[in-house]
């Protein structure tokens, strides 16, 4: 007769609490909602406290998908995306989104296992082992740190929202070997074991750095003293809301939004001269100004010059305000550089400005310069933009996700958002390839909302798959498709170079069969009041549906005719 091993039914027995269960308690404290990843052995047991959790899951088609989905989810939403990753080519296929979200300033944690702690970096061929994850992955975060016992965890977690809160933001590693993953973590700290007053507060207090008084107090006398100011924003100013604009007033300057800070002014504003620093008219203005205020940009070459000619200068004096104080300096050193939070320095210098009455006669050089621009836009790039703004105008509170396409390309210079996080795409930074519709995912997850997702059909090649990721979650994405037969942007790069035609003239796909396939809808638009009435139906329905546009359609030709710039 055998014994039986198993404890008394009176005697009721618990598991301890294990690392990757108290991780999960630790991320809803922090507020997360939503989590993206794709389960493996070695990660799995970070799924075992997830439904005693109001975190939400979701199951991209790749990593680099799921990283893209934390990245568009931030940006439309302003919470933070987080991705389980598996050890190795799990990590192999997120670097590159990481590195898109590091080069934009996007907060992202990354939360992966590596190897058991004897096994890490041992070289011994175990499973999905590289040589040194976490050295690799740290060329593309903040930081990247490794937790070899439950005790460092909630440390770890902490540290890494204060880097969101408190600093330039980006993405952040934290890596779990598996046997400390499923480690005894009864004993350490956990969320419900904070004090009642502690309890009281939403989360940790981290905030970034507040301007100094002085510093301010000498801006304002530098812009009183100024005969021609011009404003440049940037993506750090994108929850600044209100006050940029009363600023911008108040210096009565022309004022300049990079492609992250589309909305800060809205539409036809009499100061805006949009995001068109990179087009001649645009550059003479900032080049013929005696004072520049440049307030969260990094000044970087893809707000500033996407054509690539390095003919961008900055010839007066450079007021620079940013949160992190390596970027003051570069690539444009700043005569006044003021280390601080934008929200905080816009509203300082608001006040102090208030009883000043500036005139620096900005309403004119602004017409002028909107005149010049106006004159050199072409056909195609109004017709791009016409149906950019149709849209835009048609569906309330619409976001359109871009990758890097033509209707994006002219999109960052032509169009105006009505209000900041509805415009971003991966043409910036980094400039990959295949962010648009992962992005997208993510950005209708965050926000609840209506979202177009820019993409070409050599674009969303690389991540067609995360197409029935939004079939599976009902999700009325709209997925404009560029069809241009392949890459046609390098196409047109390597004609005017004389270059051979390699390799961008590819086969595509029958997209409606494609679409069919992954369970999403189709429609080929080639009408401006078909897509109208499309739009209306479509956007209320329960799933994705691919819009596709030749860009060779003469219906984009005759839109463009009535296409208003600066509207």
């Amino acid at each position: 007769m055998t014994q039986s091993t198993q404890a008394p039914s009176s005697l009721p027995t618990t598991s301890p609490l294990t690392c990757g269960e108290l991780l999960v308690q630790w991320l809803e404290y922090y507020g997360v909602e939503t989590v993206f990843g794709i389960p493996g052995v070695h990660t799995v047991e970070l799924y075992r406290g997830l439904p005693n959790t109001n975190i939400d899951h979701v199951t991209p088609r790749h990593e680099q998908g799921a990283g893209f989905m934390a990245d568009g989810y931030y940006r439309a939403s302003g919470k933070v995306g987080v991705c389980f990753i598996i050890t190795g080519p799990g990590m192999t296929n997120i670097m590159t989104a990481m590195a898109q979200a590091l080069a934009d300033s996007i907060p992202m944690l990354v939360i992966s296992s590596v190897n058991k702690v004897k096994d890490t970096g041992s070289g011994e061929g175990h499973l999905h082992e590289l040589h040194d994850q976490q050295g690799m992955v740290s060329k593309v975060a903040l930081m990247s740190k490794t937790i070899w016992q439950p005790e460092a965890l909630p440390k770890v977690i902490a540290e890494a929202f204060a880097l969101f809160d408190g600093a330039r933001p980006g993405p952040v590693h934290i890596q779990l070997p598996i046997d400390v993953i499923t480690a005894d973590a009864s004993h350490v700290a956990k969320p419900s074991d904070l004090n009642a007053v502690a309890n009281s507060l939403s989360l940790p207090q981290v905030t970034r750095p507040l301007p100094n008084p002085t510093q301010l107090d000498l801006i304002v006398q530098s812009l009183k003293t100024a005969k021609n100011p011009v404003v440049l924003y940037g993506g750090g100013c994108v929850d600044v809301d209100q006050d940029a604009q009363k600023l911008a007033e108040l210096v009565d300057a022309p004022t300049f939004l990079t492609i992250n800070a589309k909305g800060l002014l809205p539409p036809g504003h009499p100061l805006s001269l949009g995001s068109n620093q990179s087009l001649d008219a645009g550059r003479a203005v900032i080049a013929e100004a005696d004072l520049v205020l440049a307030i969260g940009t990094e000044l970087g070459e893809t707000d500033y010059d996407v054509f690539f000619n390095g003919e961008f200068q900055i010839n007066g004096t450079l007021i620079r305000i940013d949160c992190d104080a390596q970027q003051l300096q570069h690539p444009f050193r700043a005569d006044i550089a003021v280390l601080s939070d934008a929200q905080m320095a816009i509203s300082g210098l608001c006040t102090r400005l208030e009883s000043h009455q500036l005139n620096h006669q900005a309403a004119s050089r602004v017409i002028e310069a909107k005149q010049a621009l106006i004159e050199v836009m072409m056909p195609d790039f109004a017709g791009q933009n016409a149906l950019l703004q149709l849209i835009r105008d048609e569906v309330k509170d619409v976001i359109f996700v871009g990758d890097s396409t033509q209707p994006v390309y002219s999109g960052n210079l032509g169009f105006e958002a009505l209000a900041t996080r509805k415009w971003f795409n991966s043409s910036t930074g980094f400039g990959t390839l295949g962010y648009g519709l992962p992005a997208a995912i993510g950005a209708m997850i965050g926000s609840k909302l209506p979202v177009v997702s820019l993409i070409g059909d050599g674009g969303i090649q690389f991540t067609i798959a995360e197409l029935i990721c939004a079939a599976e979650l009902e999700l009325p994405l709209i997925v404009l498709l560029w069809n241009n037969q392949g890459y046609g942007e390098i196409r047109r790069y390597m004609e005017e170079g004389g270059l051979p035609l390699i390799g961008v003239s590819i086969k595509t796909p029958n997209f409606e069969s494609l679409a069919a396939g992954f369970g999403a809808g189709y429609r080929r638009i080639t009408d401006k009041q078909q897509l109208l009435d499309a739009l209306q139906t479509d956007i209320k329905g329960k799933q994705p549906i691919i819009y596709e546009v030749d860009e060779a359609d003469e219906f984009l030709v005759e839109m463009g005719k009535s296409f208003t710039c600066f509207s």
